[in-house]
């Protein structure tokens, strides 16, 4: 068996043993498995969830027509408790790199 398809067995097993309402010994008893087996693969799956809730989620930001009249203004953006200011001509891909090192911290 593939480390791929063993996975999809125990994404399958995890999801029976949560639509089955018995406890963990309980389940695993009747299905012949052992209750540390269960718990690991509901930790790891857990675990990846909420790592991938945890990527940066980017918004979509309109910006109206530029006023040649009145001086371009900076924009802050807060990441954390760190706070930037973008300025019109601003490097997009430096921008991105340090909004995702600064939501590592």
């Amino acid at each position: 068996m593939t480390k791929d398809e063993n996975r999809q067995m125990w994404k399958s097993r995890v999801a029976e043993f949560k639509a089955s309402g018995q406890s963990a010994t309980a389940w695993c008893a009747a299905q012949d498995l052992k209750v540390h087996q269960l718990r690991y693969w509901i930790y790891k799956f857990r675990s990846e969830n909420e790592s991938a809730k945890k990527q940066t989620q980017w918004l979509s930001v309109e910006i109206g027509e530029l006023n040649a009249d009145k001086p371009q203004e900076a924009l802050p953006v807060r990441v954390g408790k760190a706070m930037i200011e973008v300025r019109p001509g601003f490097n997009p891909k430096l921008l991105s790199d340090v909004v995702k090192t600064l939501s590592m911290l």
